[in-house]
């Protein structure tokens, strides 16, 4: 009887491990050139890149146009407002961790680069599973030690080309990327672009490392975070005016919502308006 349990809870935890959405990487036409892009890389996620590491080198100002969906990624999502909510985590989280080594112009403003990304595909959060997921992992919190890993089912997805060019339009960098949400790393939330929503966050980091080191970014980053990027984390003023345009982190507030599966736009109140392909 012992063994029987303990693999009617071994199944379904092996399941939960294993599970991760399938994005594949796709490309919108919106780059310069996909010429330079380097082969496909990846397990977790998928990317493909470029950077011109003695260019980037010369840098001093950054801007970054607003993020914009193609248009077959607009139309898997119903409302504006779920799109704007992920256009402006990822440009957010792009501007604050550029902040770092550049200094950043608003949009429209002369700057050295000019940074532009584009949504290519997203796959939309199954609500009603979150919902269940968002249960059962918070039900058997207050019982185990340990976290539950999510169900493997109903999981999002995000897909993101983006450029960086100089005042000449010449690229400098350049990535194709996408990624699924996975059982053990991305929690929960009952929206259809909770997923969407957090892996944004996930592509500024992957995009904003490799212009900053001016080369591949590593597969995981041990070093601690800035003091800038800790106090915009918490809903602080940022760095630059620029990234005001993108509003504040929802901050800790933000992650206890997080942890009960509640809307990412409960606690990002800065909706803006997209452009589509």
């Amino acid at each position: 009887m012992f063994a029987f349990r303990s693999l009617c809870f071994t199944i379904p935890l092996i399941l939960a491990v294993t599970g991760c959405a399938s994005v594949p990487l796709k490309e919108a036409g919106t780059l310069t050139s996909y010429r330079n892009l380097g082969a496909q890389k990846g397990t977790l996620g998928k990317r493909r890149l470029y950077v011109d590491g003695q260019h980037l080198a010369t840098v001093r100002t950054v801007t970054i146009v607003p993020t914009t969906f193609s248009f077959s990624a607009a139309s898997r999502i119903k409302t504006e407002a779920d799109r704007s909510l992920v256009s402006n985590a990822l440009d957010r989280a792009l501007c604050v961790a550029l902040s770092d080594k550049y200094q950043m112009v608003p949009a429209g403003q002369p700057a050295d680069l000019t940074v532009r990304s584009v949504v290519t595909d997203i796959v939309s959060t199954n609500q009603a599973v979150a919902g269940v997921a968002t249960a059962v992992t918070v039900g058997t919190g207050f019982v185990l030690p340990v976290s539950v890993p999510r169900l493997p089912f109903g999981l999002g997805g995000l897909a993101v080309e983006a450029e960086a060019v100089d005042g000449g339009g010449i690229q400098s960098a350049a990535m194709v990327w996408a990624r699924g949400a996975n059982s053990i790393q991305d929690k929960p939330r009952i929206s259809e672009v909770g997923d969407a929503y957090g892996l944004a966050s996930k592509f500024a980091s992957d995009f904003s490392a490799m212009l900053i080191s001016g080369k591949e970014p590593k597969g995981l980053n041990l070093s601690l975070p800035s003091r800038q990027r800790i106090k915009s984390w918490l809903g602080g003023k940022p760095k630059y005016a620029a990234c005001d345009a993108f509003g504040r982190a929802p901050g800790l507030v933000g992650v206890v919502a997080a942890k009960y599966g509640a809307p990412p736009e409960w606690t990002d109140k800065k909706p803006k308006p997209l452009v589509t392909h």
